[in-house]
């Protein structure tokens, strides 16, 4: 990590694309300006200028495109195991079940917190690598007391947003009592986790909690002082997308299956329709139409959902890629999806843009365009990464 030194300047010039993510402050959607230059002090945007701008130091874009850096607000980080063979077996032709979390619970509740923190650390360079510059973490893979509140404090170790998540699956020790592990979750779990939580989840899906027993654990979260997220609508139509927009939850994520009556609900409300396109590569399952959400004005976000089940990626711009070929999105709109959508999907205004004010998390990419995420699929563009007004990657500050 290159730290820019306290009360200076920096400038990332001579940038030949800016994608500020602010409609306001250049072209189209995204805000686009050419021959910018981007002013960085105190970890935030102060100023954007035309290029050759000064500063104490200076990043040298060399006619590249910045992007903001993109925010990830769904991802299951803290884990342990591998559970590869049941992808192979799916792309041999299996079927994915939400059952599998069982796999990945043994293992967890089996590793030692130096371990998890280290996988955890691994896969958040790794994201970072990939121009991710903030993450959502999510417990849900302890499914106990203490094994649940240890993901919440770990995950507290690598981002602001964290997630409980121990409504994710009924354990096995509680099969046919799933009442009673909702009792457990909204009483002694939540206790012990909401200190080291900003949100609440729930999975309002066949095989997991039904609309009644999600409602509670959203309840129980919103009045411990939690904001509300729902994993919904993934594997077929389901009561997920309504419940969440009916409580006010920030987003429901996965919505590959959304009809008519979902879309409306979502469109009058808040709720930012979150997708995970790699989740439905992984599992073969048909992807959402994005194209009608958006049409009828539902707020929407892309997130990878960094599993080791159903979306074992980091990719950002993979999920790009899949959003923009096969879920009927623009290339602009996907990319403000992954960047102030996931942002929004997190109820932040701090993060997602390079407008002055907001935070200096920016990407310059090695390319002349953001286009190039999906025209260059696979291939990795990230060369510089900035995160709060710090070199966290590639090109070291001139002075």
């Amino acid at each position: 990590m290159t730290s820019t030194t306290p009360g200076t300047t920096t400038v990332v010039d001579s940038i030949g694309l800016l994608v500020t993510g602010d409609p306001e402050l250049g072209e189209g959607p995204l805000g686009t300006i050419r021959d910018a230059a981007l002013v960085i002090e105190g970890g935030r945007v102060s100023a954007i200028e035309r290029a050759g701008a000064s500063a104490d130091e200076r990043i040298d874009a060399g006619g590249r495109c910045v992007i903001p850096g993109f925010v990830d607000s769904h991802t299951h980080l803290l884990f342990a195991g591998d559970r590869s063979e049941e992808f192979a077996a799916r792309m041999a032709g299996g079927s994915y079940e939400a059952g599998g979390i069982r796999v990945t619970t043994d293992a967890t509740r089996a590793a030692t917190d130096e371990e998890l923190l280290a996988l955890g650390r691994a896969r958040a360079a790794e994201a970072l690598a990939a121009g991710i510059t903030h993450q959502e973490i999510k417990s849900g893979y302890g499914l106990d007391v203490p094994s649940e509140e240890r993901l919440c404090r770990l995950a507290g170790e690598l981002t602001d947003d964290v997630t409980f998540l121990g409504a994710h699956l009924v354990p096995a020790e509680y099969q046919g009592r799933a009442d009673d592990y909702v009792d457990l979750v909204c009483g002694e779990m939540l206790t012990a986790c909401a200190p080291y939580s900003k949100w609440i989840d729930v999975f309002c899906e066949i095989g997991a909690f039904d609309v009644e027993q999600s409602r509670r654990v959203l309840e129980a979260g919103r009045d411990a002082g939690l904001g509300m997220r729902v994993h919904g609508n993934q594997l077929g139509h389901g009561p997920g997308a309504r419940l969440a927009a009916e409580m006010g939850a920030a987003s429901v994520d996965h919505c590959t299956y959304l009809d008519d009556g979902d879309i409306e609900v979502l469109a009058a409300s808040d709720t930012v329709a979150t997708f995970l396109p790699a989740t439905d590569f992984s599992t073969r399952e048909p992807y959402p139409d994005a194209r009608r959400a958006i049409d009828a004005g539902v707020a929407v976000a892309i997130a990878t959902n960094t599993n080791p089940g159903s979306s074992y990626t980091t990719s950002m711009p993979f999920c790009i890629a899949l959003a923009v070929r096969d879920m009927g999105m623009t290339i602009d709109e996907a990319l403000a999806a992954a960047t102030s959508g996931g942002a929004c999907a997190l109820r932040r205004d701090d993060i997602g843009t390079l407008a002055p004010g907001a935070q200096a998390d920016a990407v310059v990419l090695d390319a002349p365009s953001h286009a190039h995420l999906i025209y260059r699929p696979g291939v990795p563009l990230t060369r510089t990464v900035i995160r709060r007004g710090e070199v966290v990657l590639g090109s070291v500050p001139e002075r």
